[in-house]
């Protein structure tokens, strides 16, 4: 009788880790020609070398298997989580996500009807876990002995000093592997360069020990020197010393932040500083609001805010981490990155002296906040009051009360029609409306608004297939909503005293581009053009002022204390006046980014340019380097409570 020699457990480990990494590139349709092949297959070996000798320690096969079994089934289940939670929400999943699982966790059901979707590539994703337990008998359990255990684990220093040799291999190249793996945090990237199991193990590693990045401290998007000769404008600072903050602090974290502080001028005044001075303020943060829903048969009212006011021609609003990182963008003008800022925003105990409402306050302005969704959803009752707002009204804590809570997504016009008369009346007033009617999904039978408006949508027949017809009807909702609320406004003698702004959170990330491609003027790919979207800045009084220069959500803020006429400090935000003199920059999720120059997609290194103007290499590593210093600046801000240490 033949009997069959046993599978070692290395190469158990390395096949399927291989299939894994090949299949999830494919699953998320990225090309597998961009991973560093090298990179990737030292690192597998490598770790499927200390792998198997943790699960080969034991004279008990059981406890052996016990710890094959639990790596191999938290991998697959890693693979697995990132496959749907990309794929749904847009981003990839690091350890310090998981502090805002809840923004996950609360739509349960949509969540297991997105598993259901992807049922046939999670089953790929579990195939090498079945057929381990199918044919475990065939695997060798079997514990090795120490002085091979000690020869493997020598192999595996060995295969680690190639990797890290490896590393050097086109060093100076943007966003390299040794770029990646040394000077920058970017959970994308890692996943697209690394592949997820090496990526899992630098955020765990980066997770547990920290990790700093580098900050440069001069900014070659700072260009006011073009400002009019005729007029000397002031620059929207406040009196703070951050030479005299740098000399006095010993934590390094705080003077890495006090040195740039110091270095950068801020953005100058302009001839739109205090165009809106005295008057009202109304902000939106709409839900998954971009311009594709902006059209003068579906969405009038849209479209006349659009195209009137400030006409933003350059704007984005970057998908990063859903709802919670477009929020946190607009209200605090600092980029929403990737390693656990958003769960300390979330705390409500962070200071915010320039918090919106809290400015806006000053100047004697009674402040509000509403939101159509559950008041303690991403805690929103929690962060809002640190930024100002003391009168936040929502589904749980007195809104119910006034509209229907009990329909998904609920109905924009309801809450403007039933909270108007909180502050029509109030001499100054400053009012932030968080909205849900275009709330995914957008199904006619998963959208109660998008099913309100379906019979009046289909009249246009234009055509579309159903979801980007439901995403659209959703946003007539919305449009509705804003037509209401100018009529209102108008009725009590504040609509010439009154600015509507209004920005969304992200794109309408659950559509397949192909969708969001049917109802877009132009073809539309999915790291940055996808993100094209408006920002609106309108007040009836004016003429349309077109702006061409780039903006996205971080520069909202500072774009409307400008305009307001509100002495703040422009040097403490990472986004900018969009209406100064410095250069535009939107940053995106995987540190691409476009500027008033050009568009750089990091992922591929590719730079395409928008302007006849000469640009080298120098250039590209500049913005680069800005980017990854507001990234970062960002994330120190927040993690040190900078603000309160500025602001004593």
């Amino acid at each position: 009788m033949v009997v069959m020699k046993k599978i070692k457990l290395f190469l158990v480990y390395l096949i399927s880790f291989i299939y894994l990494e090949i299949l999830f590139k494919i699953l998320m349709h990225n090309n597998i020609l961009n991973i560093n092949l090298i990179n990737l297959l030292i690192y597998l070996v490598f770790i499927s070398l200390i792998f198997s000798i943790i699960s080969t320690l034991w004279k008990n096969i059981k406890l052996n298997k016990m710890f094959f079994y639990l790596i191999f089934s938290l991998i697959t289940i890693w693979f697995g989580v990132e496959y749907v939670v990309k794929g749904y929400f847009g981003f990839y999943v690091s350890l310090s996500a998981l502090q805002i699982a809840d923004q996950v966790g609360s739509f349960a059901l949509v969540g297991l009807l997105e598993i259901l979707k992807r049922i046939v590539g999670i089953i790929f994703i579990l195939l090498p876990l079945i057929l381990t337990i199918i044919f475990r008998k065939y695997i060798d359990f079997d514990q090795v002995d120490f002085k091979r255990n000690v020869g493997y684990f020598c192999i595996s220093l060995f295969i680690f000093l190639l990797f890290s040799i490896s590393l050097n291999i086109k060093k100076e190249k943007l966003n390299s592997a040794y770029y990646l793996y040394h000077d920058v945090n970017n959970v994308t990237l890692n996943i697209d360069t690394f592949g997820l199991i090496h990526a899992m193990n630098i955020d765990l590693k980066r997770e547990i020990f920290g990790f700093q990045e580098k900050i440069i401290n001069d900014n070659p998007l700072n260009d006011n020197q073009d400002e009019p000769s005729a007029i000397v404008y002031d620059y929207n600072n406040l009196d703070i010393d951050f030479n005299s903050l740098l000399d006095s602090e010993s934590n390094s974290k705080i003077k890495q932040i006090h040195s740039y502080m110091a270095n950068d001028t801020g953005t100058l005044q302009n001839e739109y500083t205090g165009i809106f001075k005295d008057k009202n303020l109304i902000l939106f943060m709409a839900e998954s609001f971009n311009e594709i829903a902006v059209r003068e048969d579906l969405t009038p009212t849209l479209y006349k805010l659009v195209n009137g006011g400030f006409s933003f021609k350059n704007f984005y609003t970057p998908t990063i981490y859903s709802t919670i990182g477009g929020e946190f963008q607009e209200l605090t003008g600092l980029y929403a990155e990737s390693t656990g800022i958003l769960s300390k925003f979330r705390s409500g105990n962070i200071s915010f002296p320039q918090g919106i409402a809290n400015k806006f306050k000053e100047i004697n302005y009674n402040t509000y906040a509403y939101h159509n969704n559950t008041y303690t959803f991403q805690n929103r009752n929690k962060y809002l009051k640190s930024l100002g707002f003391d009168n936040f009204l929502a589904c749980g804590n007195g809104l119910e009360k006034r509209i229907n809570c009990n329909v998904w997504p609920r109905s924009d016009v309801e809450m403007i029609d039933t909270t108007i008369n909180d502050y029509i009346n109030d001499e100054h007033f400053m009012v932030f409306y968080a909205t849900v009617s275009g709330h995914s999904g957008y199904g006619w039978n998963e959208n109660a608004q998008a099913r309100k408006h379906k019979e009046e949508f289909l009249q246009y027949n234009l055509g579309y297939s159903e979801k980007i017809s439901g995403y659209l009807a959703s946003q007539m909702e919305l449009d509705q909503a804003l037509a209401l609320l100018i009529q209102k406004l108008e009725e009590n003698g504040k609509l010439d005293d009154t600015v509507i702004a209004l920005v969304g959170d992200h794109n309408p990330y659950v559509l397949d581009l192909d969708e969001i491609n049917e109802a877009s003027t132009f073809a539309r790919e999915e790291v940055i053009t996808r993100n094209k979207s408006n920002f609106i800045l309108w007040n009836n009084k004016m003429d349309t002022i077109d702006i061409t220069k780039v903006g996205s959500q971080i520069d909202v803020i500072p774009t409307i204390y400008n305009t307001f006429g509100i002495n703040y400090d422009s040097r403490l935000f990472m986004g900018k006046d969009i209406l100064s003199t410095e250069g535009g920059l939107a940053i995106f999720a995987d540190s691409s980014w476009v500027s008033d120059k050009g568009m750089y997609y990091a992922k591929s290194n590719k730079f395409i340019k928008t302007t006849d103007e000469e640009l080298d290499d120098e250039y590209i590593k500049n913005i680069n380097k800005i980017v990854n210093s507001k990234i970062n600046l960002s994330k120190l801000i927040i993690e040190n409570n900078y603000y309160s240490k500025v602001f004593k």
